[in-house]
């Protein structure tokens, strides 16, 4: 059977681990040609071979996606080898934890150009060829911490407000050049990164126990069905999608 994905080409930012790992997988298995763009110390290139090996089509680029020469000769190497990107997923990202008023200057500048910087590279890189390709679909990471503040987490709280906006926006100015941008907002992860992130914010004494953990979403999210949800915004399932936020909590920011 045909792959969702068949015939797009598929730039996954941070696609070497979590989340992006799992949608570097799944849209492979779904059709698509798979390029990942991470740092060099991630496993991204052994990602890729692998995928290649399990009959996708997939390559990896080591890429600062914050350094805006390195965004665009990665963006013309993924044009030159796989074609025009139709499925951008803007998911590289990381965390800052600690109290707002120790907070240092380079704290903010390291977050927000990892998380929001980036955003604005490789999108603004991929946009011509994609329009030009006939249109295709942008998806950022955001998170639940793009409408809900948590103590400890200002900077990153920030960062996501301007992921879920950039989405928004970009859906807004390139609509009547069939371009769909949506931005998708987990709950609390399964990931390393997650695990991370909770015994950070427990460290520094915010009150999230496994118990309230359970109230407020039930379980960790599994990395797999934050992929799912992308998969679904990828595809042409999702062809009137756009300007949404679509958020996989299980009901966390609806309570």
């Amino acid at each position: 059977m045909m792959g969702r994905l068949a015939g797009k080409v598929a730039l996954i930012t941070g696609g070497a681990g979590g989340c992006g790992l799992a949608a570097s997988e799944l849209f492979a298995r779904e059709g698509a040609k798979v390029a990942i763009l991470d740092l060099p110390s991630s496993d991204g290139s052994r990602i890729a071979e692998r995928l290649t090996a399990e009959g996708g089509s997939a390559c990896f680029i080591a890429t600062d996606v914050s350094n805006a020469d390195q965004v665009q000769s990665a963006v013309k190497q993924v044009e030159q080898r796989l074609g025009a990107i139709t499925v951008l997923m803007n998911h590289a990202g990381t965390i800052h934890v600690g109290p707002f008023l120790e907070t240092r200057e380079e704290d903010w500048d390291r977050l927000m150009s990892i998380n929001v910087k980036s955003m604005f590279l490789v999108t603004r890189a991929v946009l011509p060829g994609m329009i030009a390709a006939g249109g295709g679909s942008v998806l950022c990471t955001s998170s639940i911490s793009g409408v809900v503040g948590t103590p400890m987490e200002v900077l990153y709280c920030t960062s996501k407000g301007a992921c879920h906006m950039f989405a928004r926006a970009i859906s807004v100015e390139f609509r009547d050049r069939h371009i769909r941008s949506n931005a998708i907002c987990p709950g609390f992860i399964g990931t390393a990164h997650g695990r991370r992130e909770l015994e950070l914010l427990r460290e520094h004494g915010t009150h999230i126990t496994d118990d309230m953990l359970q109230g407020m979403q039930g379980r960790l999210c599994d990395p797999a069905e934050v992929a799912k949800a992308a998969l679904f915004l990828a595809s042409d399932d999702a062809s009137f999608v756009n300007g949404a936020h679509l958020f996989v909590d299980n009901g966390y920011t609806a309570a």
